[in-house]
């Protein structure tokens, strides 16, 4: 007689994510913050390496130069290449995809001083605009051309330096005084680390880096930065377990992330959503190239960001605490701490008013003499 299927192995997962939605499940953090530094660590290394051996592919807006995009389909890049042999440009940069040609050359290139204030009647710019029509048949009216110089792209790089200087110097001092120092140290190497990472998977498989993209990149720091806010708050509200030696500091930060675990994947889910919606329906079918530049390092920090608010700045907090921390500054604050919440509780908890038994007489006073 046949067995019928079991379904015990799909319905403990089921229960198994009704009691993280509950909060009913404790996940090791502390223990699983060692191994995963360690591989953190590694990518650390590789986007590092990538940065110093490969480097950042960055866009026209940033080296300056002209580029070109031709409708083109069955055209190799050297048979592109010696179309553009005669004009002195053979080395430019060309893909070839999606049906689209794509060339770019630096400004050192074309070496015409109007192409810096982005004219696009360069002699050089005429030139490439004629070979390239020839070699794929299109009007020349069907090509389009893009110029741009240096000085617009290093404009744009100082200004972020300078707000990325200004956020971090913000964030520290309000987390400080807010929270703990060691948390805003938590907090600042998370950012950090999302940005190393960010920028060296940029650099390891050469996407091109242009200004949606810087914007990408400081919006990471905002996302990430509010997952691990959440995380400490919520580690605040946890140190009356401080009192009465309940928890150790490690076993109050492990409490913290189990409860907002589920709150920090919901939220990163919702956020994601969205970003692979854009870079999926708006630079794949409508061919919104700014919207993948911009969607495309949002997504990848979105990720990294959650994974750092969980694994990065909360072992580093905990560790400068557990290292350098007041002992007996904390246990005060804790005990008040938790005298607050007893009260509070006591508090909300309305006092029950016994009714009187009509069956039993009230007792008789007593006469004064």
């Amino acid at each position: 007689m046949a067995k019928r299927p079991t379904y015990s192995s799909c319905g403990g997962k089921v229960n198994l994510l009704k009691r993280m939605y509950r909060n009913e499940t404790s996940v090791p953090f502390a223990k699983l913050w060692k191994p995963v530094g360690i591989c953190s660590v590694l990518i650390l290394i590789i986007s590092v390496g990538s940065l110093g051996f490969r480097g950042l592919n960055l866009g026209l807006e940033f080296e300056g130069g002209g580029a070109w995009e031709v409708p083109a389909t069955g055209i190799e890049a050297e048979e592109v290449r010696d179309a553009l042999r005669p004009l002195g440009i053979a080395d430019a940069r060309i893909q070839t995809g999606g049906g689209v040609l794509r060339v770019r050359t630096e400004l050192s290139k074309v070496a015409q001083s109007d192409l810096q204030q982005g004219e696009s009647s360069d002699p050089i710019v005429a030139q490439v605009t004629t070979a390239l029509a020839e070699l794929t048949g299109q009007n020349e009216s069907a090509i389009s051309v893009s110029t741009a110089g240096p000085s617009w792209g290093e404009e744009i790089t100082n200004k972020a330096i300078n707000a990325l200087i200004v956020f971090f110097i913000v964030i520290a001092l309000y987390i400080t005084i807010r929270l703990r120092w060691e948390m805003a140290v938590g907090a600042l190497l998370a950012v950090a680390h999302d940005i190393l990472i960010t920028v060296g998977i940029y650099a390891l498989f050469q996407f091109e880096v242009t200004p949606p993209t810087v914007i990408a990149f400081l919006t990471i720091m905002g996302y990430s930065l509010y997952d691990t806010l959440v995380v400490f708050d919520k580690v605040r509200d946890n140190e009356h377990f401080l009192a009465n030696a309940k928890l150790t500091y490690t076993g109050v930060v492990e409490r913290a992330l189990n409860q907002v675990f589920m709150r920090s994947v919901n939220t990163s889910i919702t956020s994601i959503l969205p970003v692979v919606s854009v870079l999926v329906v708006g630079s794949g079918i409508m061919g919104a190239v700014t919207l993948k530049e911009f969607a495309l390092a949002l997504l990848i920090g979105l990720v990294i960001g959650t994974f750092s608010s969980l694994f990065v700045a909360s072992p580093i907090a905990t560790m400068l605490r557990n290292r350098f921390g007041d002992s007996e500054a904390d246990s005060s604050r804790s005990y008040r701490l938790s005298e607050a919440v007893r009260k509070r509780s006591k508090g909300n908890q309305p006092a029950l008013k016994v009714p009187a038994n009509p069956a039993i007489p009230p007792r008789p006073r007593k006469r004064r003499r």
